[in-house]
């Protein structure tokens, strides 16, 4: 009874919110996988019609409803230009949460999410032995990118090349109590997130670097979990709540100035989804939460607007490293930080920026959008390497460790020898050098 009470809540609050759209379709001239589908239960206004009638569907066909909905990237474009200012992100995700409580999770989800993903240790433990496992399974793809591609006809991996794990994790290489000569005066705290500690952790040694070189006194705490993000967007308020509680005890225990991370999705989810969800708690983690929330920003954000790096003058060289910039649709749209990455990588007199046409197209990554539909997710990542080599340059820069994986997909298959890297990896190099 308890359970069909909050389902019943549930639906009736995002009823409420689905009677903000006026249907106008403007959704459709933005949504990336409709652009490639053609299909308009595949837009937000499709979808929004169904949510319409989610009671009865849901009876009918809750596989179906669920399918539906998880054609969908997330990458908020339709939020970013709807005239009715419909919150589309949040209804998406609450409505995948009543699918799921509804049907339930499946064993292979429970198991992934809740006895792996959501307990920090036996997640890295997990990873560190597929770093011995991996080469048995993956091959070489592109010496130059460091890419891989499955070496048997795996249904998760057949056709795409992707980034092996990292020999060395982050996590493992460095103290958790890291003291600078703090002559900024200001203290962070790092949340270094899964993709960027397993296999992009070159791009939290850059900002150690640069933090290190401006002053700034950091601490990265032992144990740090995922954001939540993979489970929450599954249907999963469990393992998601979870994961919030470990990390914001982990956070709560120093005093601090702001939570800086290199992602782009933690950033973004720990700023945005973890007060959603917890917008009903009435105990102090809400609170706290909202403290958290409040004090995150995103490196390039923090780095440009707090230690007030700027803009360099180019250096006076024939042949410049010419860099172009692909923005990640939660660091632009959801969040609207878009000058400060441009503003990081000029901050490197080396690098020539040029900008990409439709830099802030979605790349089609969206997580487990990827998984599920690669074909659409190639579609639209094609379009972005089509884009990006038109710059003629020789590296392209994201702020988010998910966009790097996509475009370097896209990159390895058709063989182009251009380097991918995160803003603050740009920026660090020009401070090792002097």
């Amino acid at each position: 009874m308890q359970d069909i009470k909050k389902l019943t809540l549930l639906i009736k609050e995002l009823e409420d919110q689905l009677s903000v759209c006026t249907r106008c379709g403007m959704c459709q001239a933005v949504c990336p996988v409709f652009a490639e589908t053609g299909r308009e239960s595949d837009v937000a206004r499709g979808k929004l019609a169904l949510l319409d009638g989610l009671a009865n569907e849901m009876f009918k066909d809750p596989k179906g409803v669920y399918e539906r909905l998880t054609r969908c990237i997330l990458c908020g474009s339709c939020a970013e230009n709807c005239p009715s200012r419909v919150n589309i992100l949040e209804i998406f995700i609450k409505a995948r949460i009543i699918i799921k409580f509804f049907m339930g999770l499946s064993s292979a989800q429970k198991l992934i999410l809740r006895g792996v993903l959501a307990c920090p240790e036996s997640f890295n433990r997990f990873l560190e032995w597929s770093i011995w496992f991996q080469k048995l399974f993956n091959k070489p793809a592109d010496t130059f990118l460091g890419t891989s591609s499955a070496r048997f006809a795996s249904p998760l991996l057949r056709n795409r090349h992707f980034m092996p794990l990292a020999e060395k994790p982050f996590h493992m290489s460095l103290p958790a109590q890291h003291a600078a000569h703090n002559s900024s005066g200001i203290k962070v705290a790092f949340f270094v997130g899964c993709l960027t500690d397993k296999i992009f952790p070159e791009i939290a040694n850059a900002v150690c670097t640069v933090l290190d070189y401006h002053g700034v006194d950091f601490f990265i705490p032992e144990g740090q979990g995922c954001c939540g993000l993979p489970a929450l967007t599954c249907g999963d308020t469990d393992a998601f709540k979870r994961l919030v509680r470990l990390n914001v005890e982990l956070f709560e225990k120093q005093d601090f100035d702001y939570l800086i991370t290199p992602c782009a999705t933690c950033t973004y989810t720990i700023k945005k989804l973890w007060p959603m969800m917890f917008r009903e708690d009435k105990s102090s983690l809400k609170i706290m939460i909202e403290g958290l929330s409040d004090k995150t920003l995103d490196i390039n954000q923090f780095l440009v607007s707090k230690i007030n790096v700027k803009a360099g003058k180019e250096i006076n060289d024939d042949k410049p490293v010419i860099v172009t910039y692909h923005d990640s649709c939660h660091l632009a749209k959801s969040l609207g930080v878009r000058v400060e990455p441009r503003t990081l990588i000029k901050a490197n007199p080396r690098y020539c920026l040029h900008e990409m046409y439709e830099a802030d197209r979605c790349c089609g990554m969206g997580g487990s959008f990827n998984l599920k539909h690669y074909d659409i997710s190639s579609q639209i990542g094609n379009r972005k390497l089509k884009n990006i080599l038109s710059t003629n340059c020789s590296v392209v820069a994201t702020g988010c460790p998910a966009c790097m994986l996509q475009i370097l997909d896209m990159l390895s298959k058709s063989q182009c020898k251009i380097a991918v890297k995160h803003p603050v990896e740009i920026y660090a190099e020009i401070l090792m050098e002097s």
